[in-house]
């Protein structure tokens, strides 16, 4: 498997991984590297115990690492959330709500960690 078809098998932008780490051997170190991240575990992790603080931190997290590893699509799930937990801001989304928006994060980063792994074993 090339890191191309990688970020085609989970909904990344390759291009734009392009753009930022200009070369393949980058984007292949620092995405095998996204598998030791722990952004999403504390956006998870707080959200359950219904901290505020530790979700925008997780989320904000999240959400930077994938806009500069091209995996837009979940950068933006994780900037929606990290918006509605930003210190000062008022909450626009209900409990629910967010858990649902939650949900939508967990099915992109498993099947983007599914995919980096298959793609790590292979290298």
């Amino acid at each position: 498997m090339t890191v191309q078809e990688l970020y085609q098998s989970i909904d990344g932008n390759y291009d734009a991984a392009k753009g930022i780490l200009m070369m393949d051997k980058l984007i292949t170190k620092f995405v095998i590297k996204f598998l030791d991240d722990k952004s999403y575990e504390k956006l998870a992790n707080a959200w359950a115990a219904r901290d505020v603080s530790g979700a925008f931190e997780g989320a904000h997290a999240l959400k930077g690492v994938c806009a500069n590893l091209g995996m837009n699509k979940l950068s933006g799930l994780a900037s929606e959330l990290a918006e509605e937990f930003r210190p000062g801001s008022a909450r626009k989304l209900s409990d629910d709500e967010v858990t649902q928006r939650l949900a939508a994060i967990t099915e992109l980063y498993e099947k983007s960690i599914g995919g980096i792994r298959a793609f790590a074993a292979a290298q």
